[in-house]
């Protein structure tokens, strides 16, 4: 066994690195938020006692000091997902990445093309910025057909990827299914017409490898919180000569090269796109996040996800009354969306709190989805590297209890 596996007494010890955690709290709504370690929450600290000060404007060493810190995430950052320093944009997280796209792509849409293309999937966040970017620019939006086993319909997709496809914006993994979507392949569809690809990567970036380049997307966005990072913090990658033709989303301080009472012109990316006093501590925090994970390495963490879900998969199976949706190990994360006839999702999720277990009840802004499924939503566990069999075992023996109570 590798020194530096990750498995059920390695979880157990990382627990320890989790305030919160140490209260008996079974936390499985990771797809939501996941929990800080000391790591992170003491760099918050650490900034506002010792490095408070603004980037980028001041001579004195404390603002120095935060510049540099504030620089050295993004290098930080880039390198997590094999990309440049340059093509790394800090934003609110992965809503706002998605809006700026949707304010600012229109100018590097080549003409003759009138189409977005999604997935029946998306969460909200990246369908509702679409909607309104047709209704603005008079587009048509099309969605690639999910199948009946929880995957996406290539040959579906293959269709819709035509000609007049200007952007085709996707899920890696639905925070909704766990299904993990073949986004290299699907890019590869988009790139033969000439489409703009972006990938939502909020539920990937934390939990899986992710190489820009490899994958061959455009732009691609993520939340600091999804992965250890405190909020309102995110990411934007863009391929850096589309970055440079995009207009500013923002407009204010620190993203103009000049300025006259008539007139401005705009600094080098990233800054163009990153007006106004920046979330300073949280982008440097978010860099201790990646260290973090860097240290425990991907793919271990990826991998004892996957045997975590094969148990949790199994023994809920082993429940008559439990619905899954899911399409099973093979394509699927640690998101597991679950139904018990005539109980709803809220009253599953209410009575697990009872018992200090934390996971999801309701549609996760997936309302389209929901319709799709002709259910009003679902409960929903979500898995991260610092939950361990005892954490399910605890879960399976409290739902046996609530479908227990109901069938009296």
């Amino acid at each position: 066994m590798a020194k530096d596996k990750v498995d059920n007494n390695k979880a157990k010890e990382l627990k320890k690195d989790f305030q919160i955690l140490k209260n008996n709290l079974i936390y499985l709504d990771n797809a939501s938020t996941t929990q800080k370690p000391k790591v992170v929450i003491d760099s918050l600290k650490k900034f506002y006692e010792n490095k408070n000060a603004n980037i980028h404007r001041g001579v004195y060493k404390l603002s120095a000091l935060a510049t540099k810190e504030y620089e050295n995430s993004k290098k930080i950052i880039a390198q997590f997902i094999n990309a440049k320093p340059e093509e790394i944009i800090y934003t609110r997280g992965t809503t706002e990445s998605i809006n700026l796209l949707a304010y600012t792509i229109q100018s590097i849409i080549p003409k003759g093309k009138e189409e977005i293309l999604l997935t029946e999937m998306e969460h909200h966040s990246n369908l509702v910025p679409w909607q309104e970017f047709a209704k603005r620019n008079n587009f048509k939006l099309k969605f690639i057909r999910l199948k009946e086993d929880f995957t996406l319909d290539l040959e579906d997709a293959n269709k819709k990827i035509t000609e007049k496809t200007a952007v085709l914006s996707l899920a890696h993994i639905s925070n909704s299914l766990g299904t993990i979507n073949p986004i290299k392949k699907i890019v590869e569809m988009a790139k033969k017409k000439n489409a703009i690809t972006i990938i939502d990567a909020a539920q990937s970036a934390g939990h899986m490898k992710l190489d820009v380049k490899n994958i061959g997307c455009d732009f691609l966005a993520f939340s600091g919180h999804k992965m250890l990072g405190p909020m309102g913090i995110g990411v934007l990658y863009g391929r850096k000569e589309l970055l440079e033709k995009l207009s500013p989303f923002n407009f204010g301080g620190d993203m103009i090269e000049r300025v006259t009472y008539e007139n401005s012109t705009w600094n080098k990316i990233p800054e163009k796109f990153e007006a106004g006093t920046q979330n300073i501590e949280g982008a440097i925090a978010l860099a201790r996040a990646v260290n973090y994970l860097n240290k425990l390495k991907m793919e271990n963490i990826e991998n004892w996800e996957k045997e975590l879900t094969k148990y949790t998969i199994d023994r809920l199976k082993q429940i008559p009354e439990i619905n899954l949706y899911n399409h099973g190990i093979e394509n699927s994360s640690g998101i597991i969306s679950f139904t018990i006839k005539d109980i709803h999702p809220h009253d599953i999720a209410s009575m697990m709190d009872e018992s200090n277990i934390a996971i999801r009840g309701g549609h996760h802004c997936n309302m389209p989805l929901m319709k799709k499924l002709d259910i009003p939503g679902t409960a929903r566990i979500s898995l991260y590297f610092y939950n361990t069999f005892e954490d399910v075992d605890k879960l399976i023996i409290k739902l046996n209890e609530i479908i227990k109570k109901f069938n009296k």
